[in-house]
Order: structure tokens, then sequence, then C-alpha cells
């Protein structure tokens, strides 16, 4: 059993939260929540975050899955907004934004997120 790893589902994104320091705080599921509201409102409907890993001093590395490429290009803005929100300095968000072919996925809810977690390498395949 991992105890640096727990899953949340937050609207549409299925996340893993891990942390370096130990088990996921509520400090980092709020942290999360933050992020879902910016991804939610400056990509586009096809955006999930997969995986956000909290290394030390509240270093917040975020895997994002899409199948639209111009989700890339809002990351910069979003990493200075989210840090600004928590308080955090401005490279202490990192958001990974990989874009996936739109053949690769099964659009359905919940297949589709699970899915980007595969292809990312946040899950392993289901058998």
């Amino acid at each position: 059993m991992e105890f640096d790893t727990d899953w949340l589902t937050l609207g549409p994104h299925r996340v893993r939260l891990r942390s370096t320091k130990g088990f996921p705080t509520e400090a980092m599921r709020k942290a999360v929540d933050v992020i879902r509201i910016a991804v939610d409102n400056n990509m586009s409907a096809r955006a999930r975050i997969v995986e956000v890993v909290c290394r030390h001093e509240k270093n917040y590395e975020v895997t994002i899955g899409t199948t639209i490429a111009k989700d890339k290009v809002c990351a910069p803005q979003l990493e200075t907004f989210v840090a600004g929100v928590l308080g955090l300095p401005a490279d202490h968000i990192n958001l990974i934004v990989t874009t996936v072919d739109q053949s690769e996925v099964d659009l359905h809810f919940g297949v589709y997120e699970r899915m980007l977690a595969e292809k990312l390498g946040v899950a392993p395949p289901i058998q």
C-alpha cells in the first residue's frame, strides 16, 4: 500500500495526489481545488488534471492531459495565477500539459479520464 498517494475526484477530474513528505494533506487538497477551478475556466473542456505531486516546501507539479493542443498556451499564465492565489512564489507551481491524439482515447465520461491517466503514465493499464 502506498501511503504517499491518494485519489480525489473533482467534477470530471480524477486526480492522483502524491506527496513526497507523506500522505497528502488538506492544504494540498485545497491547492488542487484552486488548480481545478483555474483549469476548468481557462482551458478547453477536454483538459483534465491527472496528477498533482507536492514536493518539499509546497512545490506543486501538476500533470494535465488534453486532446486540444491550444491548452498548452495558457499554462504559463495559469502557473502565475495559481501561485498568487495560494500565496506561493511563481516558480512553485509547474503545469505540465500533455496533448494526446483524440484517436488514442475514448471520449466517454470516466473512460476518457482513465485513458489519459494511462497515456501519461499515472495509472497502470487495465488488464
